[in-house]
């Protein structure tokens, strides 16, 4: 990597320190620097959806899957612009009405609202591990970029490096940082694919002879997926858009339901195709490159057994001259970045929110600073439990599956039903997420989260009759 790609990294991660510091001081109250005064454009929340929810987990998620099948993974990202449409028809319009009278700010009052205080604080616990799991996730994918990039910065180098930055500007701004941020980020990651990653990936391994030559033709049908990872991205990724703790914070944070609306189904068109296409073909691109054996040179020849997510970043370091790499490096940590922003103040206004406010004896001093803090602290065990895992991807689903599979049985029965009991919450929630972690961990069940959405179903009649007989309904 040359000097004008270090100047062009270097200057983009310092416009992101800025955007934090700009806005660190121009807060007036915890509302505003977890939700932005609740008055954010629709294109900017629009942007801030999608980029938080491709990331750069996906980004680099969707490199490995073009790698290792080829356009079919970019099926994953079309239960994202499934999930962002049937929220705004069916989830929007009930939570801001809600939200307009009851001035909700996190996902957790919700479930507070429909089955009491005590099944909100379990739905908190596992939202917060889950979002530490997708801001750890984020820190893996930006180490992997950057030990790639630069083979003389080591993984936990890159890892402490680039986690050390999203904590930084996303303390200090607040949810209006994160959003502004992540515009610029979706923006620059388009023009950096667009225009230059894919362009000179595709001359780089050859144009489309070689292309054409070197994979099999299943790599360039959409046809190649099995039913079973159709399944568990279905189950898996259009509930997140029901449970999100970062999508409640863009409903809230948006002026009115039609605003929220709009921002949905920009974010939903822009996952699918757009962004799906984009990352599978960089993928494949490099599949190109490894079997060709033009990753030979820096030590991965053909079938060494090369990480899939490994890959991309790679033939990223190979094709592109100086200037170019430092172009699309910024674009691939815009998608990290937006993500890691996004998850991390999620989880630290739940904690603030739903925990610290809740359990506080009377309303505290400078909250502001408060929330600042727990942002920081709940950031640095993100970085520490990023250590732990090597694979984005699974981690990614890991902390979906878990989160999915014990929140949304309630958050869909609070849509439905009118009648609804403590009990239902509380033992969907705990034999939902119990079951599709045990499966995850255990490696005994196929597909844990169908198992996991099984059991929480199950629950959810069970404690219905269990309220039925000590008439709580």
């Amino acid at each position: 990597m040359g000097l004008i790609d270090i100047v062009i990294l270097a200057f983009y991660f310092i416009i992101l320190l800025c955007v934090g510091f700009y806005f660190s001081g121009r807060h007036t109250d915890h509302d505003d620097y977890f939700l932005g005064g609740r008055n954010i454009k629709s294109w900017h929340v629009g942007l801030s959806v999608v980029a938080t929810d491709v990331g750069g987990g996906f980004s680099i998620g969707l490199g490995g899957l073009g790698f290792s099948m080829g356009l079919s993974g970019s099926w994953m990202l079309f239960t994202g612009l499934c999930g962002a449409w049937l929220s705004a028809v069916f989830l929007i319009p009930k939570i801001k009405k809600l939200e307009e009278v009851k001035k909700f700010s996190t996902f957790n009052d919700i479930i507070s609202h429909f089955y009491g205080g005590k099944v909100a604080l379990l739905a908190t616990f596992i939202s917060i591990i889950g979002y530490v799991g997708f801001t750890s996730s984020q820190f893996l994918a930006g180490a992997k970029l950057t030990s790639a990039a630069f083979p003389e910065v080591s993984f936990y180098q890159a890892l402490w490096l680039m986690g050390t930055i999203a904590i930084i500007y996303t303390a200090f701004g607040g949810l209006k940082a994160v959003i502004y941020t992540d515009t610029i980020q979706w923006i620059v990651l388009m023009c950096g694919l667009i225009f230059v990653g894919i362009p000179l990936g595709y001359f780089y391994v050859g144009g489309w002879e070689v292309i054409s030559t070197t994979l099999p033709a299943s790599f360039f049908s959409l046809n190649e997926i099995t039913l079973n990872q159709f399944i568990q991205w279905t189950f898996t990724i259009i509930p997140v858009w029901f449970i999100g703790l970062t999508l409640y914070q863009r409903i809230y944070a948006c002026a009115d339901e039609k605003a929220a609306k709009k921002a949905w189904f920009i974010a939903g068109l822009l996952e699918w195709p757009i962004m799906a296409l984009m990352g599978t073909v960089l993928g494949l691109l490099a599949r190109v490159a490894y079997d060709t054996g033009l990753f030979t040179s820096i030590g991965h020849p053909a079938g060494s057994g090369l990480d899939v997510e490994m890959a991309l970043p790679l033939l990223l370091k190979q094709s592109l001259l100086p200037g170019f790499l430092g172009l699309v490096l910024a674009a691939y940590f815009s998608a990290i970045l937006s993500t890691a922003d996004s998850c991390l103040m999620a989880a630290s206004g739940s904690i603030m929110s739903d925990l610290y406010l809740r359990f506080s004896k009377k309303q505290k001093p400078n909250l502001v600073r408060v929330s600042q803090i727990a942002t920081f602290v709940i950031g640095l065990f993100s970085l520490v439990l990023a250590t732990r895992f090597t694979n984005v991807l699974n981690l990614m689903l890991l902390s979906y599956g878990v989160m999915v599979s014990g929140l949304f049985i309630p958050v869909i029965g609070a849509l439905v039903l009118k009648k609804l009991s403590p009990a239902q919450g509380f033992i969907s929630i705990i034999l939902g997420g119990g079951v599709t972690l045990y499966g995850e961990i255990s490696g005994t069940l196929e597909v844990p989260i169908i198992w996991g959405l099984s059991a929480s179903l199950f629950g959810f009649f069970l404690g219905k009759i269990t309220a039925k007989t000590n008439n709580e309904v």
